[in-house]
């Protein structure tokens, strides 16, 4: 692992702290039953901004084989609302670049097809990327062709050298997670046609700090994106940020269209100007966060200690990477949850890191019906609640606890 007090953007030593979330284990990195016994490696999660270009990053870097290995438990399939999503993203593309079965589609990160498969379906040529094993094959499996590799500069050169160039590259929730920002960010331009576009989904820092949303800090996303950040990143490796739209994913994220040529359009400059009269582009705005972290923490801990004293029996849904940091962070583990839910069965039978909590079949909600479930992954609770509808039929209670912990 290593440290780093420059900017993974700019390359500036302007970096000030502003949250410090301790020493946590691997967010995705679940146990098997013979790893309960063995220590576990925890990592610092230090929370930063630059005062030169405004990105917002973590200190440490875990090496990617660590974090995206064999192991690696995220099947982006196995959410409803995101293969929507995607599907919705996939039908635009085709539409306004009029893609064919001449066109080439890349997807960085491609994951297990959830999306590029709605490409293939068309008959519009694809090519997936992706470095963690299982996933990949997944991917194959569906008929998508996927390279079982990390996207660095050198592989675009590679497929670029080859004529591989894409129409259309797609990377959703990937770019946070590169340690060579501008290496990954120039791999891009290199594999673009020359009007050709990138579409690109990152979570937005300014709803991750209005709404609290802190458990989306994790080791495996370095940076946290304003659209100030966005320009200047993409501008030093001969990009243009033209165009940007607000998503509600994932608790709010940008969907990025960046091309070769600058033709900087309303959305991007309304947005840079939102940015600066709220004070996103200085560190003042982000002093108070830490704060209110904590008193999402205090909240959570008193309710879920409140409902135990009266003898309830509280569950937890979703074993997902914001669950395992809000669940360490907040030190709740299997004195107050008993198992946690998930429709993955990649993570069934694997208990949660830091914590233990064990990981089961949500068909223990309606065989045991617990009193309380917390719903981990709160960004995806409208899913949820929709498919857990006869447990809150029969009596039981979720709690979302973020912005802040209440019961529905």
């Amino acid at each position: 692992m290593s440290d780093t007090d420059t900017c993974r953007s700019c390359g500036a030593r302007e970096l000030e702290v502003f949250l410090a979330l301790g020493d946590l284990p691997l967010s995705d990195g679940l146990l098997k039953a013979e790893d309960l016994s063995r220590p576990e490696h925890r990592y610092p999660l230090d929370v930063a901004f630059c005062g030169r270009c405004s990105l917002v990053q973590i200190l440490k870097t875990v090496p990617p084989e660590e974090l995206f290995g064999g192991d690696y438990p995220y099947f982006s399939s196995f959410s409803d609302a995101l293969l929507a999503h995607s599907r919705g993203n996939v039908e635009a593309r085709i539409a306004e670049r009029g893609l064919g079965a001449d066109s080439l589609v890349i997807e960085l990160a491609s994951n297990d097809g959830y999306l590029l498969q709605y490409y293939g379906k068309q008959g519009i040529p694809v090519l997936g990327i992706d470095p963690a094993p299982g996933p990949a094959r997944a991917a194959v499996e569906k008929g998508v062709p996927t390279l079982n590799t990390f996207f660095t500069r050198e592989l675009a050169e590679e497929l670029h050298g080859d004529g591989r160039l894409a129409d259309v590259v797609h990377g959703n929730n990937v770019l946070a997670h590169v340690a060579d920002t501008n290496g990954f960010v120039s791999g891009i331009r290199t594999i673009l046609e020359e009007d050709g576009v990138a579409v690109i989904e990152v979570p937005y820092v300014r709803d991750l700090i209005d709404h609290c949303e802190f458990d989306t800090i994790y080791h495996e996303h370095l940076c946290y994106f304003s659209v100030h950040a966005l320009c200047e990143l993409f501008r030093h490796n001969g990009l243009s940020l033209n165009r940007v739209e607000r998503l509600p994913i994932h608790g709010g994220s940008l969907r990025l269209f960046v091309e070769r040529q600058e033709r900087v359009g309303e959305s991007v400059t309304t947005l840079l100007e939102e940015e600066r009269a709220i004070g996103l582009d200085r560190i003042d705005y982000y002093r108070d966060f830490s704060g209110r972290v904590e008193d999402v923490r205090r909240r959570l801990r008193d309710l879920l200690g409140d409902l135990k004293r009266q003898g309830r029996r509280i569950a937890a849904y979703g074993a997902a990477a914001k669950g395992a940091i809000l669940l360490n962070y907040a030190g709740i583990g299997r004195e107050t949850l008993e198992w946690v839910a998930d429709r993955n069965v990649h993570k069934q039978g694997r208990f949660m890191p830091g914590v233990h909590v064990p990981i089961v079949s949500p068909d223990r909600l309606l065989a045991e019906q617990p009193d309380f479930v917390v719903i981990l992954p709160w960004n995806f609770k409208d899913e949820i609640l929709a498919q857990q509808a006869e447990y809150r039929r029969r009596g039981g209670k979720f709690i979302v606890p973020i912005p802040t912990p209440v019961i529905l």
